[in-house]
This record gives C-alpha cells, sequence and structure tokens, in this order.
C-alpha cells in the first residue's frame, strides 16, 4: 500500500468516530467530520466548549475509527494539536475542501480546528478471501518519506487473517 493510496482510501470518508480519555479516565467517542490532508493529517473542527476539546487539551491521545461500512476500515491512533497562525490557515484550508460550509462555522464562538498526526494505523479489508490487514507505525518510517505517492512501509509483512 502507498502513501497516496491510503489517503486516496482515507478520503473517501467525511466522517470518523473519534475516542478521548477525561481527566477521570473515563472514555469518551464522539463522531467528526473529517479532512485528510496530503501530510496523512487527520483534520477536524470542534468547539471549545466541548467534552472532546477539554480532553484532547490535557491529554492529546486520540484513536480514530475510519471507514466502518462495506467491511473495510482503518483504525487508528496519534496525537492531535490545534495550530496557530499559518499552521492554522493551512490545515482549514484542507478541512474547507470536504466541508465548503466550514468557513460559515468560522464565525462560531469558539470554534477551532484540530490536526491528528497519526503515530499507528491498522488498515482491514474483509471484502477480500483471506481478510487483508496493513499495518503501519509512523516510527518505523524514514525520516524523508514525505513523498505522497511513496511508499508506505509496512511495520510488518502484510498479514492475512483466515
Amino acid at each position: 500500500m502507498t502513501r497516496a493510496e491510503l489517503i486516496a482510501f482515507l478520503r473517501r470518508y467525511k466522517l470518523a468516530v473519534q475516542a478521548s480519555v477525561a481527566a477521570d479516565g473515563s472514555p469518551q467517542a464522539a463522531v467528526v467530520g473529517i479532512a485528510v490532508s496530503d501530510q496523512l493529517e487527520i483534520i477536524f473542527d470542534t468547539l471549545e466548549s466541548t467534552r472532546k476539546y477539554e480532553n484532547l487539551r490535557a491529554d492529546p491521545r486520540i484513536a480514530l475509527v475510519i471507514g466502518w461500512d462495506d467491511a473495510v476500515t482503518v483504525q487508528l491512533q496519534g496525537t492531535v494539536d490545534f495550530p496557530e497562525g499559518a499552521e492554522l490557515e493551512r490545515i482549514r484550508e484542507c478541512y474547507f475542501v470536504p466541508y465548503p460550509d466550514g468557513r460559515e462555522r468560522l464565525a462560531w464562538p469558539g470554534i477551532t480546528h484540530a490536526r491528528v498526526r497519526p503515530s499507528w494505523l491498522r488498515y482491514s479489508d474483509f471484502t477480500r478471501e483471506p481478510p487483508y490487514l496493513y499495518e503501519w507505525n509512523a516510527a518505523d518510517q524514514p525520516e524523508d518519506d514525505e513523498e505522497e505517492d511513496g511508499p508506505v512501509t509496512p511495520r510488518a509483512p502484510s498479514v492475512t487473517v483466515s
């Protein structure tokens, strides 16, 4: 699987389920509208008054599930930040591609945009026989693996499950 193929798969979807942890350790999940950058960043908007925002400000670890229909999915873990300045403008422009109405939400008090940088993901395709599983770990990627259409180095060889 190449980086371009992975990004293309993720861009087929506009929704994800995100999971975070509250200060008391309890889990919290929410459906969020997503965009995917050429750098394999997941972007979503939220309000500063939401539980997810408070959770992620206190603990930036996040998990996402993208593409749960059609028996093909990506499970993703990473860290989230809330960029400012030029980086905020860059990720907003990415977000506005699938969500042009997001520009109107900029007038909402407390609106902000989150950027998720994956550290691990698993692509699962259960439409194949046997099913195809592909695992990726950011720590295993070469420093210069930034090309959109270059190969994504798997953590382990492709795994099939029978």
